[in-house]
């Protein structure tokens, strides 16, 4: 049975020509077209699509506000199309905090390198929501510490709850109960798709004296990284802020990859230090968690702690590797708490990571095993 898609934008345009592109996969059927925020809520009430794609300015009810109205009557998997500018980029984390599962940038010539390219990512991003379920808001203990921002992800929603699959022998406990004992230098966190309200719920957990530098690669194009670490520190009792070349890492302070470019760590005097680079143009991520994880593995060899978290694809695995291969300790999310089970599940079929753990215990895992728990 094909993935129902509903299509939301105020352009005709830009209805038909996505609704073509759609279309063209036979994996996929658009059922239905909404040129308002109003018209989304009603017809997905009506047509129970399995996957919606909405733009962020409309007339009539804003995208915002129609995904928060969505996602408290009928929960569907939306994916959002941004502009890629300041204000487009915080207007699409607030469609994520309210319960939105992806974005993409509006201009096709923005999405990959060429049209071909472009179509491809489209489909394969709708298919791989289309897949999913989501249920409506539950209670969390999330309590954001300096901030009052309460739009979307609150400290009492979480608008994205996957089904629980069935139990696999992985050979593996789902969450480590007791701390290691081993000392760690660095944690990193890698992750892409679902990623944003993932990090959001664990760093939020943290402690302002959290006792490690933070690194964190999320694949985010380079006008949404600084709105992006603004947020999360916003939010956060530790710091969060963008990295830059030469920032030397201090522990409680979180450094989030620049979009477009790709960071390295170093050894350097007591913690280590940021190098930031020109990303080349064959290289499918800008940032890459494998390319960090793999100075990692060179700089800390078995004195990392690191967390892959949902995502699509597999970015993440090889570094992981080397990690593991160095002495450092590698978790995954686990299945039924990704938006997208694609570089969790790269890690954890290959043998790399030690546990697979749910969103809602990953904080206090990592807070156990850093010796905070």
């Amino acid at each position: 049975m094909a993935i129902k898609v509903l299509i939301v934008d105020d352009s005709g345009f830009f209805r038909r020509r996505v609704s073509e592109i759609v279309n063209q996969d036979p994996e996929l059927e658009v059922v239905g077209m909404a040129a308002n925020g109003l018209e989304a809520v009603r017809m997905t009430a009506e047509l129970k699509p399995n996957v919606i794609t909405m733009d962020i300015e409309m007339p009539v009810m804003d995208g915002i506000t129609a995904v928060r109205k969505i996602m408290e009557n009928t929960p569907t998997p939306i994916l959002m199309f941004s502009s890629l500018t300041h204000e487009g980029a915080k207007a699409t984390l607030d469609a994520l905090d309210a319960g939105a599962l992806d974005f993409l940038p509006k201009r096709f010539e923005d999405i990959a390198t060429n049209k071909e390219a472009a179509v491809q990512l489209l489909q394969q991003r709708v298919r791989a929501l289309g897949r999913r379920r989501v249920f409506r808001p539950v209670s969390r203990s999330v309590t954001p510490a300096r901030s009052t921002f309460s739009s979307g992800l609150s400290s009492t929603q979480s608008p994205v709850e996957a089904p629980r699959p069935a139990e696999r022998n992985v050979g593996r406990a789902a969450v480590p109960t007791r701390a290691s004992g081993k000392p760690y230098k660095l944690l990193l966190i890698g992750t892409s798709t679902g990623g944003p309200v993932a990090l959001q719920r664990i760093l939020t957990r943290f402690p302002a004296d959290y006792p490690h530098p933070i690194v964190l690669i999320q694949h985010m194009p380079a006008a949404f990284t600084p709105a992006f670490a603004a947020r999360l520190n916003s939010l956060c009792q530790i710091e969060v802020k963008e990295a830059t070349n030469g920032d030397a890492m201090r522990p409680g302070c979180a450094y989030l990859a620049p979009g477009g470019m790709q960071m390295m760590v170093e050894r350097a005097g007591v913690s280590g230090r940021i190098k930031v680079v020109a990303g080349t143009p064959d290289m499918n991520y800008k940032p890459s968690v494998d390319i960090t994880f793999a100075s990692a593995a060179k700089a800390f060899g078995g004195d990392v702690l690191s967390v892959i978290l949902t995502g699509m694809g597999a970015d993440g695995r090889e570094g992981a590797r080397l990690l593991k291969s160095a002495g450092a300790t590698i978790w995954a999310q686990d299945e039924a708490s990704c938006v997208v089970y694609g570089m969790p599940q790269a890690v954890t079929v290959a043998g790399i990571s030690s546990h697979s753990i749910p969103l809602d215990n990953m904080a206090e895992a990592i807070l156990r095993e850093s010796g905070r728990g």
